[in-house]
């Protein structure tokens, strides 16, 4: 573990994640937003974890804008942000979810409540599936549920999702306890109390991450494939972060190809399972004996 790395990269992504709560994002496209947020990480010395991640309404997650991207916040609207940041391949995931709209305030309120909680019982040895118990009582008690299927998860150099998982609910049986000097993202999603509670895969797949870099056979693909290696390695990505080396049209053909190869992965979009809006809020940090040290605070 670097700590260092890790206390740089967490305090950029919290410090863009504060601008990012500030502005206000009516009229602006999803297109923007994302490239202004990644623009900022760059400018601050570090890199995109990942393509940022900008999910309206009963979109959970996973969306980032498509290049050109049009798509643009309406007033009513719930914006998803999160951010990740990595120096030297160690990662900061952090969230914010803004909305003008003051009949979401208590909602926005509750996932924030269960991040803050969350984060205060964390610490070496704490089980994972407290930490879900946790997140789902704060929730609960504001009257809204849970994402249960989506979860909080570990982080290391150059991996967004390294294995582990923490609910956001409790959970039944064996859970694996934090240990120190390992990163963990925790991250609480809420719906509505008439929200079905769980998110399933929808149609729309713009984030892409290698999983191969077995020669597809396809000279132009393969050439294509060790760019991807040579700027991003294993972490996510987006087609318009590649629009510099290719045009659009021939851009997506290639990452088609790739993805029928199983070399790149191609991550749905995750939509709440009856349409209802969906709000998250997401810390990342390191667990000691005496508490935890959480670098996106």
């Amino acid at each position: 573990m670097n700590l260092e790395c890790y206390l740089k990269a967490g305090k950029i992504a919290s410090e863009v994640r504060e601008a990012a709560r500030r502005k206000y994002h009516v009229g602006s496209t999803l297109f923007d937003i994302c490239e202004s947020v990644e623009a900022q990480i760059k400018g601050m010395g570090a890199q995109p974890a990942f393509p940022v991640n900008a999910s309206l309404n009963e979109i959970a997650a996973h969306y980032t804008a498509e290049p050109a991207d049009q798509t643009t916040v309406k007033e009513g609207d719930v914006l998803k942000i999160d951010i990740g940041v990595h120096v030297d391949g160690y990662i900061a995931d952090t969230a914010v979810t803004v909305c003008y709209e003051p009949k979401y305030d208590s909602l926005v309120k509750a996932a924030e409540s269960a991040v803050a909680e969350a984060v205060r019982t964390a610490r070496a040895n704490t089980k994972a599936s407290d930490i879900g118990r946790v997140i789902e009582t704060a929730i609960d008690r504001m009257g809204y549920r849970p994402i249960q299927n989506l979860s909080g998860h570990s982080l290391q150099q150059y991996v967004i999702h390294a294995g582990k998982s923490i609910p956001n609910i409790w959970t039944v049986g064996s859970s694996f306890a934090l240990q120190p000097n390992e990163a963990y993202a925790i991250e609480p999603f809420a719906t509505t109390k008439d929200g079905m509670g769980v998110v399933h895969e929808g149609k729309v797949r713009n984030i892409y991450g290698i999983t191969s870099r077995k020669p597809s056979k396809e000279k132009d693909a393969d050439e294509l494939l060790e760019l991807i290696w040579s700027r991003y390695r294993t972490l996510p990505f987006a087609l318009r972060w590649l629009t510099d080396a290719y045009d659009e049209g021939k851009l997506r053909r290639l990452v088609d190809v790739l993805v029928k190869k199983k070399n790149i992965h191609a991550y749905p979009i995750l939509v709440e399972g009856r349409g209802k809006t969906v709000v998250q809020a997401e810390h990342t940090l390191i667990p000691t004996d005496g508490g935890a040290n959480v670098i996106t605070l």
